[in-house]
């Protein structure tokens, strides 16, 4: 059951967030840890909601800031559908001037534009192996404000860029990896906060529909980018930014970091380590009771592991590697797919900017089922490095039947685009968690909350890395054909997979000696 402990003073608690001091009834033992834990799911899952939605801007504005569509006569394609009053001349288009936003517009302009995407993805991918360590020594709940508040500033001021009648490639680069620095402040911080509240045991459905908070940002960035796109193209920009710095207040208000913090604590016995190197224990009483926390008697859990040390323990460098071409897949479409729509005829007509924008938003959809469903895939068979590659597997066959069969109708393009981002991003929570959860079973690094925070910061830094350079090259490999990109994320989604396979192996080989998975492992023998 719930306890509440007075903290010991050698051990004082941060002070509680300004809004439970304005509103003590949300203080215990008003409120439970449960409702709590509750609260904090909701406030971390908008959070990051939010970083995504400011994300999504630039993938909605390039089809206006490079308009050209070119049909395969290498002649422009003026047909456009999807404004209110029907299909009409391309050079009267939804978005004012039809010829585009110099620097972006002319031959290079998918080449800039994909490039613009790499400024900002791999400032993100830097600032993912520091930010988690800044955030260890640091006040989560402030320096998640922190990263909020400069995230949104930064969209803000590129969306600026429309209003003062910025050309400057070298200003919209500037701010996008300032942007980027601030944005891989977010991930960090959301998952230490809810390690902090939740331990490791199976809660593959409950994650699963936290970690759609990525879908759900992506959603709302695009509908609202899209909405306003007939106002300017900097008003896509301007409203995230706004937004991401409205949630950021309300994480400073009310975001509890840690339960200590407003007096709980959970007691434990037997102590592991939680995907994020947070100390957890399981209790020995009934599981309906509440648990407890409590730090670590581990003398070496304070040890730091070294960068290049941690990069040599097994299994590391595939895994990490694993997330590098699994975020590859999942940022093209992120970056690339409202372009791709724009300039793709449907049915034999091409889709407005807004249309195009707000279309999108099924493969996010098909995202927030995936997540769910493999969450309670991989908590059914108690195995997520095989739910992960079964979704790997049949994302590849669906890619291609959406690339060929996808222009024949609205109906068949949202449909397909639906099962492709249920596919595509299903596993993701589900990879990095299996990643981490193995890695946190070695006897080299088992109870060292350091190294494995190191660990997790390399896995999720060399994924960036694979996210920054996925948009890059779909903005090159798109001028030759969308049939090369189609092959690229083909080609990486068979590597990704190819890369859990050892996980796999070692999966089915610990069910085969627990007796379980009997009639699985007749059939692969």
């Amino acid at each position: 059951m719930m306890q509440l402990k007075t903290l010991s003073p050698e051990a004082p608690p941060s002070r509680p967030p300004p809004g439970l001091t304005f509103f003590p009834t949300l203080c215990p033992p008003h409120k439970t840890l449960s409702f709590h834990r509750f609260l904090v799911l909701i406030l971390t899952f908008f959070a990051y909601a939010a970083f995504h939605a400011s994300r999504k801007p630039p993938s909605i504005v390039k089809s206006v800031l490079d308009p050209e569509i070119q049909t395969f006569n290498g002649t422009v394609n003026s047909t456009v559908a999807g404004s209110e009053s029907g299909p009409f001349q391309f050079n009267q288009g939804l978005i004012g001037n039809a010829t585009g936003w110099s620097p972006f517009n002319g031959s290079r302009g998918a080449h800039r534009l994909g490039e613009l995407d790499l400024s900002f993805l791999l400032a993100y991918a830097i600032g993912m192996y520091f930010a988690g360590h800044i955030a260890d020594s640091f006040d989560l709940r402030a320096f998640l404000t922190i990263g909020m508040l400069g995230s949104g500033l930064l969209v803000i001021a590129f969306g600026l860029g429309y209003f003062l009648d910025v050309h400057s490639f070298t200003f919209f680069v500037i701010v996008q990896v300032l942007c980027g620095f601030f944005q891989s402040i977010g991930w960090p911080c959301v998952v230490a906060v809810v390690g902090n509240w939740f331990g490791k045991a199976k809660r593959g459905l409950i994650m699963g529909v936290w970690a759609s908070h990525t879908s759900v940002g992506n959603i709302i960035g695009s509908v609202v980018a899209s909405s306003v796109l007939g106002f300017g193209w900097g008003w896509s920009f301007v409203l995230p930014g706004i937004s991401i710095i409205l949630v950021a207040v309300l994480i400073y208000l009310f975001l509890v970091e840690n339960p200590e913090n407003i007096g709980f604590e959970l007691m434990e016995k037997e102590i592991e380590m939680d995907v994020e190197g947070v100390a957890l224990v399981t209790s020995e009483k009934d599981d309906l009771e509440e648990p407890e926390l409590v730090a670590s008697e581990n003398e070496e859990s304070s040890v730091a592991i070294g960068f290049l040390e941690a990069w040599k323990l097994p299994g590391v460098a595939p895994f990490a590697f694993c997330l590098f071409f699994s975020k590859l897949v999942a940022y093209t479409f992120l970056y690339w797919l409202p372009f791709y729509l724009r300039h793709t005829a449907v049915a034999g007509v091409h889709l407005s900017h807004k249309t195009a924008g707000i279309l999108s938003t099924i493969f996010d959809i098909g995202g927030v089922v995936g997540g769910v469903l493999a969450g309670f895939i991989s908590d059914m068979i108690e195995a997520r490095a095989v739910s992960s590659l079964f979704f790997l597997l049949l994302s590849m066959p669906t890619l291609i039947i959406y690339r060929i069969y996808g222009s024949l109708s609205m109906l068949m393009n949202i449909t397909l685009m639906f099962i492709c981002g249920l596919l595509v991003n299903g596993p993701y929570s589900l990879i990095t968690t299996a990643v981490a959860a193995d890695l946190g079973t070695q006897n080299l690094i088992k109870g060292n909350s350091r190294a494995l925070a190191t660990v997790t910061a390399i896995i999720d830094g060399t994924g960036s890395v694979g996210a920054a350079i996925g948009p890059l090259l779909a903005g090159y490999i798109s001028t030759r054909g969308w049939n090369s990109v189609f092959f690229m994320l083909i080609l990486s989604i068979s590597l990704a997979g190819l890369l859990l396979i050892n996980v796999v192996k070692n999966e089915i080989r610990s069910k085969q000696n627990e007796g379980k998975w009997l009639w699985f492992c007749r059939i692969s023998n």
